[in-house]
């Protein structure tokens, strides 16, 4: 594999015009678009469409239930119905869109502040790492839940490998963007591409996880195949789908939707009950394929891990 020395990413200001940018933003706020269009993650049932659907390689995961006794989801209720932008706003529509997605090969970027900057194939990766099985909860930011069997590696596995410097502070996470089998990406209203940023401390986390797979097999394509992340005390937004660059930085990166929305979704977006969306309740959620609603447990039931990460920060300020 050959490494890069490449060591800074695309900011938006290369992407797009500064005030292009800025118009653009204030266009999507005017005709309502974050308003009423965005609930952010994978989070609903849907009747399916016909368009053929994975299968699980391990179907005897459906019967596994999360630390808290979460039943998993279906596998067709995951894989079914996504929120991803780059394909198409109708989460139903994601699955056919995606059924010609190429994730293979697939490689990641990492640089920026590290000693030993390098382009990994996704393969090499698996094989460097050997993924292990998680059972994960995500909670999305419009009050839906799910239980997912993953299959990944710590994130903290390859930042060491590429050892960042004393000046990395922030990871910035960049998905991939093919317009040619993308054709979400033809909608100039957002700032293309996907980015997302976790504080260095919350990558190093051992619940941090690159996910190469899930329900025992592959990832697929519409639920962020080749490589995944997934934060599982934050909301759903921040597990960035397709991820294709990873850089160490020393400032807080722009993400996607808090640079277009910041008054509703903050850098942090941890899953916390006593913080309300501007448009609802954050208190309770409902786990996909139940009736009835359960209470949002604080930084999503993994407080024990992570809690003492925000220590003497004000969570309703740093939302």
């Amino acid at each position: 594999m050959a490494e890069k020395n490449r060591s800074i990413g695309i900011k938006s200001s290369e992407i797009t015009p500064k005030q292009a940018y800025l118009s653009r933003r204030d266009f999507i706020k005017a005709a309502g678009v974050v308003a009423g269009s965005l609930t952010l993650a994978s989070c609903a049932p849907a009747s399916l469409q016909a368009a053929s659907l994975p299968t699980p390689a391990n179907p005897s995961l459906a019967s596994k239930t999360d630390e808290l006794g979460g039943q998993v989801n279906a596998f067709e209720d995951i894989t079914g119905y996504n929120n991803y932008y780059e394909f198409t706003t109708d989460k139903a529509g994601v699955a056919p869109l995606a059924a010609k997605f190429k994730t293979t090969p697939w490689d990641v970027e990492v640089y920026g502040m590290v000693n030993k900057p390098k382009t990994y194939a996704l393969e090499d990766l698996i094989r460097l790492f050997q993924p292990e099985d998680r059972i994960y909860r995500l909670r999305c930011v419009e009050a839906w839940s799910m239980v997912i069997p993953w299959q990944g590696f710590p994130l903290s596995k390859l930042l060491k490998e590429v050892e960042p410097n004393s000046d990395a502070k922030f990871v910035r996470f960049e998905t991939i963007t093919r317009p040619e089998e993308m054709p979400g990406l033809k909608n100039m209203l957002y700032p293309w591409p996907y980015q997302e940023g976790l504080r260095l401390d919350e990558a190093m986390n051992d619940l941090t996880l690159l996910a190469t797979g899930m329900y025992g097999g592959e990832l697929p394509a519409q639920s962020g195949g080749g490589l995944r992340l997934v934060v599982p005390w934050k909301y759903g937004f921040k597990s960035i789908k397709a991820v294709i660059k990873i850089e160490l930085v020393s400032e807080p990166p722009a993400t996607m939707w808090s640079e277009i929305a910041p008054n509703e979704y903050g850098f942090y977006s941890n899953v916390n009950p006593q913080v309300d969306h501007p448009r609802w309740s954050q208190a309770s959620e409902r786990r996909i394929g139940e009736l009835n609603r359960r209470e949002t447990l604080m930084f999503n039931g993994y407080a024990e891990q992570v809690a003492h990460l925000y220590d003497g920060m004000d969570l309703k300020i740093n939302y």
